[in-house]
């Protein structure tokens, strides 16, 4: 299960990583698009920060046109395609937790949003302060969550890692609701 194929023109595991993805390397693959960000995570500066900026305009965007329903298929599609997207990208790049992967930034910060919609550009902007803080700065529960799925002895990346990756900022995003709720209740 571990084993996902890799096309002789990507970044096979026995070659030295690729360090910086390039638009050339993102478009390479369909993975590579979802899990770079469609771009976002190609920032050369704090590409997780880049990363949470896009979803946070694509959540704008979308906000209008989506219903709650829509937004819960939108999320929980959106993570299960990103494991995947996550896992080939890793492989690719031969780097178990590419600081280039986005993907997770943005489904966990999409359900921050979702989740405290309505509220104000402030509380947006508190959210987002308050998730990019739990994901770089990783306290806590974080910290245990980025630890529950390093790298093996084997040094496969695999389906384990690419869960990884999404599941410590699902932990952020839940810190960051867990804190925005006590300050609402305050």
């Amino acid at each position: 299960m571990n084993d996902i194929p890799v096309s002789p023109t990507l970044q096979p595991l026995g070659r030295a990583p690729v360090r910086r993805p390039t638009w050339r390397f993102m478009f390479r693959h369909p993975a590579h698009v979802i899990a770079l960000g469609f771009g976002s995570g190609l920032s050369p500066v704090a590409p997780g920060t880049v990363g949470t900026l896009w979803a946070w305009l694509a959540f704008i965007v979308l906000q209008p046109v989506l219903s709650d329903l829509h937004w819960a298929a939108l999320i929980g599609l959106g993570t299960l395609v990103g494991w995947w997207a996550c896992t080939v990208t890793a492989r690719h790049m031969a780097v178990a937790d590419p600081g280039s992967i986005v993907w997770d930034e943005v489904i966990a910060f999409w359900l921050v949003l979702w989740l405290v919609t309505p509220t104000s550009l402030w509380g947006q902007c508190v959210a987002f302060a308050l998730f990019r803080f739990f994901d770089a700065v990783k306290p806590g529960p974080v910290a245990w969550a980025d630890a529950r799925f390093k790298l093996r002895r084997d040094g496969q990346i695999g389906w384990r890692q690419g869960f990884g990756i999404l599941f410590d900022d699902l932990v952020a995003a839940l810190c960051t609701l867990l804190v925005l709720a006590a300050w609402r209740w305050l």
